[in-house]
């Protein structure tokens, strides 16, 4: 089941709503006593819905855990899609310079403000969670790909572990590397990070940067699942086929 709220981010959007989906697993009904881990995604409109999804794909996501009964709460809230590159905006750790897009003014912190000091605890007070940093996952892909990478590094007193797909290391890889060198990061972080063949591509040096990262994040000790997927493209019906991957990497051996 897929609950959608309508909610703002006033921070960002005033009062204008945006909407906000909340998966509940197959017996989150039948078994009252029962709480279960919780997976924050961006981009909420893709996760679930073709229908709703910003190129009509998205990730399957309530299809595929239903099929495979997997016991998780998945709370996605939609992006912001203003066309004055708001996305970007709330997505991006830093502010940085594109010759698409000119310069973008980073708000990423306000974003993860937002979801740990409001959005979780209205979560965890309205649905039967495990509130702990040990059951409470972040993932997304691209921009929400790179702020999954900065959630899981800067916030890891919230996080354990997280999803991150074909996340936007061009925004600032170098500040990405200092940041993850700098973080205080447990040693029972959990990471699946991949890229997809056939997008390296579309930024200079992308494989270089992806495996710095990568290498980074091994070295500070997190237990990183990294792939390149074989043709894999930068889009959600790409995604989608790799979420058996990290579901398995995230979900392994986990109380």
């Amino acid at each position: 089941m897929v609950d959608i709220w309508d909610i703002t981010i006033p921070e960002f959007t005033g009062e204008e709503t945006r909407k906000l989906y909340i998966y509940l697993p197959t017996s989150y009904d039948s078994e009252q006593d029962r709480r279960y881990p919780v997976l924050y995604m961006f981009d909420g409109q893709n996760v679930f819905f073709d229908s709703e999804a910003t190129y009509g794909k998205s990730w399957g996501m309530k299809d595929y855990m239903d099929y495979t009964n997997t016991e998780m709460i998945i709370v996605a809230p939609a992006c912001n899609q203003h066309p004055d590159n708001g996305r970007l905006r709330e997505y991006s750790p830093f502010t940085f310079k594109d010759p698409e897009f000119g310069t973008i003014k980073g708000y990423g912190k306000i974003t993860m403000n937002w979801i740990i000091n409001e959005l979780k605890p209205e979560i965890d007070k309205d649905f039967r969670t495990l509130p702990d940093r040990e059951h409470t996952f972040i993932a997304g892909s691209s921009m929400g790909g790179l702020m999954s990478l900065y959630a899981i590094t800067k916030y890891n007193h919230v996080f354990s572990r997280a999803g991150i797909f074909s996340p936007s290391v061009w925004v600032g890889v170098n500040r990405l590397a200092k940041m993850i060198k700098n973080a205080d990061i447990a040693p029972d972080t959990v990471v699946y990070m991949d890229y997809g063949e056939q997008e390296l591509s579309n930024h200079k040096d992308m494989l270089r940067q992806f495996v710095k990262i990568s290498s980074i994040l091994m070295k500070k000790n997190v237990r990183v699942n990294t792939r390149i997927v074989p043709n894999g493209t930068h889009s959600e019906a790409s995604w989608e086929k790799q979420v058996p991957f990290f579901l398995n990497t995230i979900l392994y051996e986990l109380d």
